[in-house]
């Protein structure tokens, strides 16, 4: 398949576009600078346009643009960005395809957060929406992504574990000093997945015959404090010390802090289970060992 990607150069596309070339698939980045070969394609979303060809000679889009959302405190300059960062580049790529054109699948963000804090209630893809900032701003990016033309799959996506950055990336520093801790009770759930499984999961679903939202999750959640004890034993480092909340609340926000860091959802991959796809890393301590 012939496949575009927007978002190309953050972490998760930067993954799925290497994982598509090494499976065969010849894969167009979507850039906003001068292209530097003919697998690059100028566009600029804040204004709704991609240069000539667009999309017309490719099979299928994959959207990861979206701005960070634990990089920063929840400023409401900041909660525009990250709704400016999603919402654009989906509305220009959705006008940019056609109903009979060669294009026939778009997989477009999400994530968990479209449930909000759910507690130990288990939670799969027909679940309803939640409440707060993280939960309208997915809803809002899916729903313009259900515009497009073409069957679409929102990738619901959990923490994604790699050791190239992200989740881990954050956290792996104080972890490695013995800082590393709990947040709050340690009682709220994390949906994760390994990036190998993500990235195999997104191919499995340009095929597949799915559309709507899809859960992009390791079938086996886990507590905040289950993912702490493992996290410092994978390191061979001792986890005792809860973070600071008011220290955290300080520093980002207690918006930001309480749904970010203190909400959690248990979410089940269902919809990728019933479609057949296996998962090489369903569970947390075998998944940190994996990487390393």
């Amino acid at each position: 398949m012939r496949i575009a990607i927007a978002g190309a150069s953050g972490l998760l596309g930067r993954a799925t576009a290497d994982h598509l070339r090494s499976t065969g698939h010849q894969v167009v980045t979507l850039v906003r600078r001068p292209p530097q070969n003919l697998d690059e394609r100028l566009w600029f979303p804040d204004e709704g346009r991609i240069t000539a060809p667009g999309l017309s000679d490719v099979d299928a889009v994959i959207n990861f643009c979206g701005a960070g959302i634990a990089d920063e405190r929840w400023s409401q300059q900041r909660k525009e960005l990250l709704r400016s960062s999603r919402l654009n580049p989906t509305t220009t790529i959705v006008a940019a395809l056609e109903p009979d054109g060669r294009c026939q699948r778009l997989l477009n963000g999400s994530a968990v957060g479209f449930y909000g804090n759910t507690g130990e209630t288990m939670i799969d893809e027909g679940s309803p929406r939640g409440t707060g900032f993280l939960a309208d701003l997915c809803a809002d990016w899916e729903q313009a992504a259900q515009a497009a033309p073409v069957p679409t799959v929102t990738l619901r996506t959990g923490q994604v574990l790699t050791e190239h950055g992200g989740f881990l990336g954050k956290q792996k520093l104080a972890f490695q000093l013995g800082l590393g801790g709990r947040i709050g009770s340690g009682r709220q759930f994390l949906a994760w997945i390994h990036i190998d499984d993500y990235t195999r999961l997104v191919e499995h679903l340009l095929t597949a015959t799915l559309t709507g939202p899809v859960n992009l999750t390791a079938p086996k959640p886990v507590t905040n404090t289950t993912f702490t004890n493992e996290y410092a034993r994978s390191l061979n480092r001792p986890a005792l010390i809860p973070l600071p909340l008011p220290a955290l609340r300080l520093m980002f926000g207690s918006e930001m802090v309480d749904e970010a860091l203190l909400s959690g959802s248990r979410v089940l991959p269902r919809r990728a289970l019933d479609d057949g796809f296996t998962f090489d890393h369903p569970e947390l301590a075998q998944a940190l060992s994996a990487l390393g």
